[in-house]
């Protein structure tokens, strides 16, 4: 594996320099979602900045979409507009809104392939001017956008662009998929960032996997430790985000990782409430049996009551006592359940701050010489 030692962001040798062919461009793929995808390449790009390289952003394939004054866009291109202060059209930064409609419309034949590549091709032109190296973002999968030959690996070959794939690790059997990757790309292939990776699994990720797969030719640029803020949302947000009413404000500085719908008996839910770590625990609000038994659990950080139904005096002063906020959701439980593992999954709370941490992983856990 590479040594993780941060190199000097001031040092003139290290900075990118654009070729007769054009500015070095990388595409930052992913294995599957919310990978920490948009802060690992907004990171990589900040760090290329500040060692003097002039760079630029591209998301080929937007896909994390909302609604925003009557248009459908990805929110990490604004982001990367407003980060890295680039003087740039949306048009140009995502030229593809990967949208239901548009794989609709595709499906139908009402999308041509080749002019969408023409379209992507003119859009990395036009941005990739006078810079020294160009950043692109992959698609939730390596595999979307194969309706209109746009998969991850279509992009790389499309726009000559170095590969570095972003990968979990939980188990041995994600080798596979990363070997699986490397064959896809091909020569394009830059190497592999495992990130999110928790303490028991990332020193024999370190000592036994990199080495393998550094021997199989897959070179392994970093190890990121998993990061509690980057990981969830604090129950403060989640409370916003969901416009429910906070009825214990204790602990809202808590962060929630995961959730656990309370629909089984009271016995059975302490039995599995037990089991989970940084989780929300989200149930009717007429559910008396299951609050107090999510109340006895050291994993649950927070309770989340649906359909708009308060809970008794006694709940809400044990969840005071505990540090366990409270927060009174109108919808059901299926609506909330949806909503809330939405929050997570999509990165709501992604910032400027985000992204400073993530670039200080970056310093501390890869080999920023061979990346920026």
């Amino acid at each position: 594996m590479t040594d993780d030692t941060a190199t000097d962001p001031d040092s003139a040798d290290e900075q990118p320099a654009t070729t007769d062919d054009g500015p070095r461009t990388t595409l930052v793929a992913s294995l599957e979602e919310s990978m920490g995808k948009t802060a690992i390449t907004l990171a990589l790009a900040k760090h290329a900045s500040e060692a003097g390289a002039t760079v630029g952003y591209m998301k080929p394939k937007g896909t994390r979409l909302q609604s925003n004054v009557g248009k459908t866009l990805d929110e990490d291109p604004m982001l990367a507009r407003e980060l890295l202060d680039l003087d740039a059209e949306m048009h140009d930064l995502e030229p593809v809104v990967y949208s239901p409609t548009f794989i609709d419309q595709a499906i139908r034949g009402r999308e041509d392939p080749e002019a969408i590549g023409e379209r992507v091709r003119e859009a990395f032109e036009n941005l990739a001017k006078d810079t020294d190296h160009m950043f692109l973002e992959g698609g939730g999968r390596l595999e979307q956008g194969g309706i209109v030959n746009l998969t991850d690996p279509d992009v790389a070959e499309l726009l000559d662009a170095e590969v570095l794939l972003v990968a979990p690790y939980t188990t041995v059997g994600d080798v596979d998929d990363v070997l699986a990757a490397a064959k896809d790309f091909g020569d394009r292939f830059g190497g592999v960032i495992f990130n999110a990776v928790s303490d028991a699994e990332r020193d024999r990720l370190e000592t036994e996997i990199a080495p393998f797969l550094e021997g199989r030719g897959v070179p392994v640029h970093g190890v990121l430790p998993r990061e509690q803020t980057l990981a969830g949302v604090t129950v403060d947000d989640l409370a916003d985000e969901l416009g429910g009413q906070v009825l214990v404000e204790e602990g809202l500085e808590n962060y929630v990782e995961r959730f656990s719908v309370g629909a089984m008996g009271a016995d059975s839910a302490l039995r599995h409430f037990r089991r989970t770590k940084n989780a929300a625990v989200i149930t009717g609000g007429d559910r008396a049996d299951i609050h107090a038994a999510a109340l006895e659990a050291p994993g649950v950080k927070c309770l989340i009551l649906t359909g708009g139904h308060r809970p008794s005096g006694a709940i809400l002063g044990q969840a005071a006592k505990k540090g366990v906020p409270v927060v009174l959701a109108q919808t059901d439980t299926l609506r909330t359940v949806e909503r809330a593992e939405e929050i997570v999954r999509s990165g709501r709370t992604r910032d400027a701050q985000t992204i400073e941490t993530m670039a200080t992983l970056l310093a501390d856990h890869t080999d920023l010489e061979a990346l920026r």
